[in-house]
């Protein structure tokens, strides 16, 4: 099998076709607070990112990659590194998973296939994340995953109700 693929799903590229996943995904206001977007993206912007997408990290120092369920051929979320440092070998990491396929594992698998990517292929030494205090499913996910919570980063987010704080969580390749 693959590196980026097991028995359910596959982490690939971005298509063409993956238009209107990416624009539900990315105008989704509720999403807003744990990404850095703040307006929306027109489907133009999003067909041109598509098309002019390099997916090469070393260049971009990100790599954008859609979570694919294997028995519907569906992409049920996306999963990124990004701030990629080849110098301290390490990226941030972050998932989105559509909310008809949270809950399902595929979460957990999509982590194991991007920790294997990044610290088998890409010699990483570690990933990270920034979790909010207040999504706990998220901080759930990454414990399971092996992640550790390395500090607490205060009013880190800024929410219509005021700052809240931010998990900073490792996963240190041993």
């Amino acid at each position: 099998m693959a590196l980026l693929e097991d028995n359910t799903i596959l982490l690939r590229a971005l298509e063409p076709e993956d238009l209107d996943a990416l624009y539900a995904w990315e105008n989704d206001s509720a999403l807003w607070r744990y990404g850095a977007t703040l307006t929306p993206y027109s489907k133009f912007a999003l067909r041109e990112y598509i098309i002019h997408a390099t997916q090469d990290l070393f260049q971009t120092h990100q790599l954008r990659l859609m979570i694919e369920e294997k028995a519907t051929g569906l992409a049920i979320g996306t999963i990124d590194l990004y701030d990629f440092d080849p110098m301290n070998l390490r990226a941030g990491i972050g998932i989105l998973l559509d909310a008809g396929s949270r809950m399902q594992g595929f979460g957990s698998q999509a982590l194991l296939l991007m920790k294997e990517y990044a610290f088998r292929f890409l010699l990483l030494n570690q990933l990270y994340a920034y979790v909010p205090q207040s999504n706990t499913p998220s901080y759930k996910l990454f414990r399971k995953s092996g992640y550790k919570e390395s500090g607490l980063l205060r009013s880190w987010i800024k929410t219509e109700n005021g700052f809240i704080d931010a998990y900073f969580m490792q996963l240190i390749h041993e």
